[in-house]
């Protein structure tokens, strides 16, 4: 793994669809941008902007959101997350997280994932299935 800079940011977007709806996901009725497609949009931003920094065979896992979700969003609209590295202590990295809708702040809060040896982890996680 190469330094990585405090500060460095990351984004993804996307736009609500049916597919990542409260309703769809199971996570409420309506049909606006539900809570856990925020969530998955703000870790791919975070994981993102960390991605280019890590040696060959490395990755990262999310380990803890905090996130308030402020505000509903509807079909149709564009949804951007953005993340900020804060800190880094050996391999747990710690995020800002916020996610936009146009102008509006619809969601924000931390983030932490860790640095992973992919081969390693995944065969760990494949262990516990025999």
């Amino acid at each position: 793994m190469k330094e990585l800079p405090i500060g460095l940011k990351g984004h993804a977007e996307t736009t609500v669809n049916e597919q990542n709806t409260a309703a769809a996901m199971g996570s409420g009725l309506l049909p606006v941008f539900a809570t856990p497609a925020m969530l998955a949009l703000m870790e791919q931003a975070a994981a993102g902007s960390v991605q280019p920094f890590l040696d060959e065979g490395e990755g990262t896992v999310g380990t803890r959101l905090e996130v308030s979700h402020l505000a509903a969003t509807p079909l149709g609209l564009a949804v951007r997350a953005e993340s900020e590295l804060v800190a880094v202590d050996r391999r747990k990295l710690s995020f800002t997280v916020r996610a936009w809708a146009g102008e509006e702040l619809i969601g924000e809060g931390t983030h932490q994932r860790f640095v992973i040896d992919n081969a390693r982890f995944l065969e760990k996680a494949l262990a516990k299935g025999k």
